[in-house]
């Protein structure tokens, strides 16, 4: 059971068709415990089940995204996800399939990481597993895995060759180098950077233009472009074609075709 304590860590809210997802532990720059993992889990699935929400908001409060996993208390608790790892006992046993990495990875709604701050180890890789990322001028990443003796352990070897390239992403995670949001901008870490007094109106300019689209083609567009990393160019363009046929029967592709013809935004309902 969560506790009231770890609720509060993990804020949540919606507004405008956008839930905000807020890391909230800025006392320690939003390192995550164990009891967090699982809460920002479920808040991620409830936004991805909510029909009234169309794009999620990930961030963190204060001055840091998320500076990693809160290891002190992964290591001090017997509960722990970590807490057996490298001792002498018994593994702990991790249920990948309800980590926040993995949850994140399988959505459909679209996701937008809003770095208002450093972002290192887990919380890198988690920045790394949203759709697009929209950094604060001021913010860092940190991959410096190799220089803590360990790996990206959250996707991130998967994440980073396919949107870097390899040859960069190995200088990235080889070095282990720390990285300002402008060279995270010029590597294609980043979708944007925003100065800091206007970061949080361009997360929301992004995230709103997101959420004025046809939200059911927006989830079938995200579908796809998952199932084209292990599809090939045939299967994908099938796979497509059966994803299109109810989409033309849908209230919002009539409303997007009328919108168009006169000249006018649409109006989608989700329907």
């Amino acid at each position: 059971m969560t506790d009231a304590a770890t609720l509060d860590e993990v804020l949540y809210e919606v507004a405008d068709h956008i839930a905000t997802i807020t890391l909230n532990a800025p006392g320690r720059m939003n390192t995550i415990s164990g009891p967090m993992l699982d809460h920002l889990s479920e808040r991620l699935l409830q936004a991805d089940r909510d029909p009234d929400v169309r794009c999620i908001v990930l961030t963190g409060a204060g001055r840091a995204f998320c500076a990693g996993l809160d290891m002190a208390a992964q290591m001090g608790s017997s509960s722990g996800s970590l807490a057996n790892l490298g001792g002498g006992g018994a593994p702990a046993e991790l249920d990948l399939r309800t980590a926040p990495p993995t949850v994140l990875h399988n959505l459909d709604t679209p996701t937008v990481c809003a770095l208002n701050g450093g972002a290192a180890g887990y919380g890198l890789d988690i920045a790394l597993g949203c759709d697009i990322r929209v950094a604060a001028e001021s913010a860092k990443l940190n991959p410096g895995f190799a220089k803590r003796g360990i790996l990206p352990e959250s996707g991130g070897t998967w994440l980073l060759p396919r949107i870097v390239g390899y040859a960069k992403a190995a200088e990235i995670a080889f070095t282990g180098r720390v990285l300002t949001a402008n060279d995270a901008l010029e590597l294609g870490l980043v979708n944007k950077v925003a100065p800091n007094d206007e970061f949080h109106d361009e997360v929301r300019a992004m995230a709103g233009e997101i959420a004025a689209n046809a939200p059911l083609a927006v989830r079938a567009i995200k579908r796809m472009m998952r199932a084209a990393e292990t599809e090939t160019f045939d299967q994908n363009v099938h796979h497509v074609f059966l994803q299109l046929l109810p989409l033309f029967r849908t209230q919002d592709f009539k409303e997007g075709v009328s919108a168009f013809m006169e000249k006018r935004s649409p109006n989608f309902t989700g329907r």
